[in-house]
């Protein structure tokens, strides 16, 4: 390299010019090999460039070159950053491999400020990769250790603070955890943890919000994430990672059309940098297509959170459950279940209280609602609290528990009122009105109706609003399936002919019919016919079944318990 390209490279570095950088000293590597030093900025340049296939590429020759030099410390720190940047892309057997490679140059070796951050990659390799708690904690030990030891380096009083917070609140201790996690970010504001390392620590910690269902905190630390990545390049990693939080909230809040435009492309450019955000967002596009109605974008959204090591389960399940297949539905969410730790099995348990209640297993449903208690109760927040309330309250509406259902969904109803989770709220007060109706408060609970379907229409949740009107407009007080069942049953057919035509089992027609003849008043199946021919309501002759019904309008019944309700009265 020539003293003037040198010169230009080294100070562009400096300055932040990383454009400039990059091409003085990519001129330079095509006339000879460049200088550690030079590698290294090198690296930097192409990193926040957002070329993070060059960049980790570049990193990988600087490593080779630290090691032939004997620079043994400089060489295992490269090595742990790269297994850093590999595990974030999703590739774990690439990143243990650059992990193993650092503790091999560290084995034996006096303690130095590099096991600090080795320590730290290791600790979130074993919570988050292998879900291995007891090498976590060891792993969280040996770096409250190393922090002490090495107190002059704020990077590693970080690590040891967000290590010791994400091991409490994952022991249940979230209050306590966030406190910590709250004191580790003062040397992250201050500007003295390194981009990449920083970037980890906010990723860590939104992450959490997430699993813990706790959108309020998990606004707030996406603002802080976002006040820190924004101004440092348009190119940078985390700026992205903190657009698809962003967007994740923004699903949450209702704001589906904004989600649809941009979470696919930001997953996207993601996909090679960031893997597990990639997959998270595509995993949140994927459900809010299900819920638009759009059943084909939603498996393709799915598709690739599953290929970027996302399970893009429950939405997955209930796309099965709409094609007509509650019982695959059902398997998958079991399958689901027994590869997640405790409070990952919390995104699961709802749907699988969903699901069980219109398959008509109770017993199914009520374990699903009660381990979500137990869950919501070992790790204390909001969100998870208002979604066991509201499995709860499907399961009590199903058993025709009218008051308890009422108390439970009028917490849930609060909380997720200030979580700003719009479609819950919607659910909630639709299972509302099928507590006031069993409860025999009509006007209360059309009242109800017409505020989710208010809330339905205006989040552009077609089939469910659908659903929901049709519901309304049946006599009686009757559901639209009710209603359809009642149709089949006034033509004379059988409770196979109905199964058949509606493409539902036997055992759910006689639930139906059960809840029909109380609704109506009437205790035989004549009785019933004659009350449908009086109101009005068409006979339906037994044919071919009809096609399987969207997976919103299917998502949508699942959320009725009444409509599958055992032949119980109060």
């Amino acid at each position: 390299m020539g003293d003037d390209d040198t010169a230009e490279a080294r100070a562009a570095h400096a300055a932040g010019d990383w454009a400039a950088a990059r091409a003085a000293l990519e001129r330079a590597a095509a006339a000879g090999p460049l200088p550690a030093e030079d590698l290294a900025r090198l690296a930097t340049a192409q990193w926040w460039l957002g070329d993070q296939a060059a960049s980790m590429a570049t990193a990988e020759a600087l490593y080779r070159a630290r090691l032939a030099a004997g620079a043994v410390e400089e060489a295992a720190l490269g090595a742990v950053e790269l297994a850093l940047l590999w595990f974030a892309a999703g590739d774990l057997a690439v990143a243990s491999g650059w992990l193993g490679r650092a503790r091999r140059l560290r084995a034996g070796r006096p303690p130095a400020r590099v096991d600090g951050y080795v320590a730290y990659v290791a600790f979130g390799y074993r919570l988050e990769a292998d879900g291995d708690p007891d090498a976590a904690a060891r792993a969280s030990d040996e770096l409250r250790a190393l922090a002490g030891r090495f107190d002059d380096d704020p990077a590693l009083g970080c690590f040891a603070l967000v290590a010791a917070g994400l091991r409490a609140a994952s022991d249940g201790d979230v209050e306590g955890g966030f406190d910590l996690l709250d004191q580790a970010m003062l040397p992250v504001v201050a500007g003295q943890v390194g981009p990449l390392w920083s970037g980890d620590v906010y990723c860590s910690v939104v992450h959490l919000c997430g699993e813990l269902a706790d959108l309020t905190r998990m606004r707030s630390w996406t603002d802080a994430m976002e006040r820190w990545a924004s101004p440092l390049s348009r190119h940078f990693m985390f700026t992205g990672v903190a657009r698809v939080h962003r967007l994740q909230l923004q699903a949450a809040e209702g704001r589906w059309s904004a989600v649809e435009q941009e979470l696919g492309p930001q997953s996207g450019r993601l996909t090679g940098a960031h893997g597990w955000v990639a997959g998270e967002g595509y995993r949140t596009l994927g459900d809010v297509r299900r819920l638009r109605g759009d059943v084909r974008g939603a498996e393709e959204a799915y598709t690739r959170a599953r290929d970027l090591g996302i399970d893009p389960q429950p939405g997955a399940a209930l796309l099965l459950a709409a094609a007509g297949r509650p019982d695959a539905a059902m398997t998958a969410l079991r399958a689901a279940l027994s590869a997640a730790r405790p409070l990952e099995r919390s995104r699961a348990l709802p749907a699988v209280v969903e699901v069980a209640v219109g398959l008509g297993d109770l017993p199914a449903a009520r374990a699903a609602a009660a381990e979500l208690e137990d869950v919501a109760a070992a790790f204390p927040g909001p969100g998870l609290r208002a979604a066991a309330d509201t499995a709860a309250a499907r399961v009590l509406l199903a058993d025709r528990c009218w008051d308890e259902a009422s108390t439970r969904l009028a917490r849930a109803v609060r909380t997720y009122r200030a979580q700003r989770f719009r479609y819950a709220t919607a659910q909630v007060h639709e299972l509302t009105a099928a507590a006031l109706r069993g409860r025999g408060e009509h006007d209360r609970a059309t009242a109800e109706e017409a505020t989710a379907l208010a809330v339905y229409r205006d989040l552009g949740a077609g089939p469910d609003a659908d659903r929901l009107a049709r519901g309304a407009a049946a006599p009686g007080g009757l559901t639209a399936r009710e209603a359809e069942v009642l149709a089949c049953a006034a033509s004379g057919a059988s409770n196979r002919e109905i199964a058949d035509t509606l493409v539902i089992s036997t055992k759910t027609v006689g639930r139906h019919l059960a809840n029909i003849y109380l609704k109506l008043g009437v205790t035989s199946r004549t009785a019933a016919a004659g009350w449908a021919r009086d109101h009005g309501v068409a006979p339906r002759a037994p044919g071919p079944g009809t096609p399987a019904p969207s997976a919103a309008a299917l998502s949508g019944r699942l959320h009725d318990p009444p409509d599958a309700a055992p032949p119980r009265r109060p």
